[in-house]
């Protein structure tokens, strides 16, 4: 993998694994619908000049492509989001990062059938390994005490989740031929503009109103947008562009662990000898699918 994606994808998974930390501290005040149409407003207000530049819609060479992009914002935009933000509100921290590793496998999956990309022994091996990782990572007591009975969240978080997988492998495709820049930009330019509408009716039917927001709510809204959707988003599809789609997708098993580095700094917890021995077994099975 050529380091410029691997310097990309890992300055976005840190911060996607901040994202967890930042969108419970909005959704204390905010709707989960109006928290993902925010960041996504404010992260297609960064893109916007970039496709300006770029010629708008002649830099798509036409409308053609339009429709296929309006899928990828579904996918990788506006119901992932949605999705996981409305799970966060329903099931814990320790359930949504461990379900991120169900990331990588859709990737694996559905890109050996889309794009043909051959699953290899090295391949599958890597992924079991950093799969392995993870639950490490969370431990045998967390593991054995997830709360399951919040199937509603569990669902949601999970299937936001198959989604990403989803507008990977069909993004790489686009990607190839228009650029990570292009295709980024238009997939949240036109997520964020579907998201209005549902937006303003979560927003009217639960009597919210932007002026109750503190600072606080603001902050992580902000960097939710322009750290996470725009930059993250950003740096996500340039690496995507410069690798195979399976070795992208597996660095989403560094997510689980990240967090709880985050919540250590930012909540106090102890850093676990589980999540140095899991930080290694991911980090070896990122390293091994690779070289698949």
């Amino acid at each position: 993998m050529p380091g410029r994606a691997r310097l990309a994808l890992m300055t976005a998974v840190v911060l996607w694994a901040v994202s967890f930390v930042a969108t419970k501290v909005a959704l204390e005040e905010a709707p989960p619908l109006v928290v993902v149409t925010l960041r996504l407003l404010i992260a297609a207000a960064c893109f916007l000049p970039l496709v300006i530049a770029s010629g708008g819609s002649r830099g798509l060479g036409g409308l053609r492509r339009l429709p296929i992009l309006f899928l990828l914002s579904l996918f990788g935009t506006s119901l992932h989001y949605g999705l996981q933000t409305a799970g966060l509100q329903f099931t814990t921290a320790s359930n949504a990062s461990l379900y991120t590793t169900t990331g990588p496998i859709t990737i694996l999956l559905v890109s050996a059938i889309v794009l043909g990309e051959r699953i290899t022994a090295r391949k599958a091996l890597g992924v079991a390994l950093a799969a392995v990782g993870v639950l490490v990572v969370m431990g045998a007591e967390t593991l054995s005490t997830l709360e399951f009975g919040r199937i509603k969240g569990d669902a949601l978080v999970i299937a936001s989740i198959v989604m990403w997988g989803l507008f990977t492998v069909f993004g790489k495709r686009l990607t190839d031929s228009l650029g990570a820049v292009r295709v980024t930009a238009w997939v949240t330019i036109i997520g964020a503009v579907s998201m209005v509408p549902i937006g303003f009716y979560d927003a009217r039917s639960t009597g919210f109103s932007l002026s109750s927001l503190t600072i606080d709510a603001w902050v992580a809204i902000a960097f939710l947008g322009l750290a996470c959707s725009f930059l993250a988003t950003w740096l996500y599809f340039v690496a995507l562009g410069l690798t195979e789609s399976q070795k992208v997708g597996v660095y989403l098993y560094a997510i689980s662990p990240l967090t709880v580095v985050v919540a250590a700094l930012y909540l106090g917890e102890a850093v676990t000898s589980n999540l140095l021995v899991g930080a290694v077994l991911i980090i070896g099975g990122v390293a091994v699918t690779e070289r698949g």
